[in-house]
């Protein structure tokens, strides 16, 4: 492991002055500064994490606030979290996990205790309680959602109402004209969870502007609750013939429940999914899907949270664009036989 003695022999200077220099305590000739830094980069020489902080008077910790609550589908909270845990070590940061249940309490108990440095928030509701709190206190922060206001927070996500739009139009241009809208435990809907419900906007915007009819059903997650949500819908809509899923763990048991009720993927109901991609590619048919991006909207997050930390301006909201890939599970819409659905 290299040294700040092996930094200080490489550029011919005292161990003291090679300190000074990563520490910024004391004025350093430009020329010296350059030599050292040089020499940092040449050895490839990591300061200790808690030197550092010492320095900084940082603790050198994020917390992540992730929810862990009814109708949260925790392997996609894990694949947030994974993504924040890990580009946080990139920048010799640490993790401490609070769950979302502590609410306001746990955001207070934090920053009285100068434990973090900063905070990622998870799981924002339209009317989050925490979001008055998160603009006073004295903590920078980032939110992965958003509230109905947003003023004065930083926040970053999927553009759920775009995801859902891409999903009606691709629905729409296979000439598929009563579609369906799977989505959330009604928990999620209860709690004004903000990406359900800018899914649903997206839905109804998207169905206006195609002019197709569409229906809208929340979907508790067992195989039970599919099988008699898709039979209630089946028989309220009989000429359904496209879904579009937004809740990732019935998407295997909806597959099942459609087979089992004799209806053909795709050839008789095209399904997509807003989801992770190897769960769409792991189905069978593979899905159409749009992508819920949580390595990349996990790692912006840290990035956003240490530039503010180091006293950059982040943009206020950052909505990473809504990408859909076309697989096997849609298709173009079936002729009905009307003798039959009328």
């Amino acid at each position: 492991m290299v040294t700040i003695a092996d930094v200080a022999k490489h550029a011919g200077v005292a161990t003291s002055t090679v300190s000074y220099v990563l520490s910024g305590k004391r004025s350093i000739s430009p020329e010296t500064r350059q030599r050292v830094h040089a020499s940092v980069d040449a050895l490839g020489y990591r300061p200790n994490a808690s030197a550092r902080a010492l320095a900084s008077s940082r603790s050198n910790v994020l917390a992540l606030v992730i929810p862990l609550r009814a109708g949260m589908h925790v392997p996609v909270m894990m694949q947030f979290a994974t993504a924040v845990v890990t580009t946080a070590r990139r920048y010799d940061h640490d993790v401490l996990l609070l769950t979302a249940d502590e609410g306001a309490t746990g955001l207070e108990r934090v920053q009285q205790s100068s434990l973090v440095d900063a905070v990622v928030v998870m799981d924002i509701e339209l009317y989050d309680e925490r979001v008055p709190l998160l603009r006073a206190l004295d903590l920078p922060s980032i939110l992965i959602g958003f509230p109905l206001d947003a003023e004065g927070l930083t926040c970053i996500d999927l553009d759920f109402v775009r995801a859902a739009e891409l999903c009606v139009d691709h629905l729409a241009d296979l000439g598929h004209q009563r579609i369906a809208l799977l989505g959330t435990p009604s928990a999620v809907y209860e709690r004004q969870t903000g990406f359900a419900h800018r899914t649903r906007e997206g839905f109804r915007a998207g169905v206006d502007r195609r002019s197709v009819h569409g229906v809208e059903t929340p979907c508790e997650s067992s195989h039970e609750a599919v099988l008699k949500t898709v039979e209630q819908l089946l028989r309220d809509e009989p000429e359904l013939t496209g879904l579009v899923v937004q809740n990732e763990p019935i998407i295997g048991p909806l597959l099942d429940v459609l087979r089992s009720l004799g209806r053909r993927v795709p050839e008789d109901m095209s399904v997509l999914a807003i989801c992770a991609d190897d769960v769409a590619e792991g189905q069978r048919p593979r899905l159409s899907s749009v992508s819920i991006p949580a390595e990349q909207i996990g790692q912006q997050a840290v990035e956003l949270l240490i530039g503010k930390l180091d006293g950059l301006a982040p943009p206020a909201g950052t909505l990473v664009p809504a990408v859909l890939t076309a697989r096997a599970s849609s298709g173009p819409a079936p002729q009905l036989d009307r003798s039959t659905t009328a």
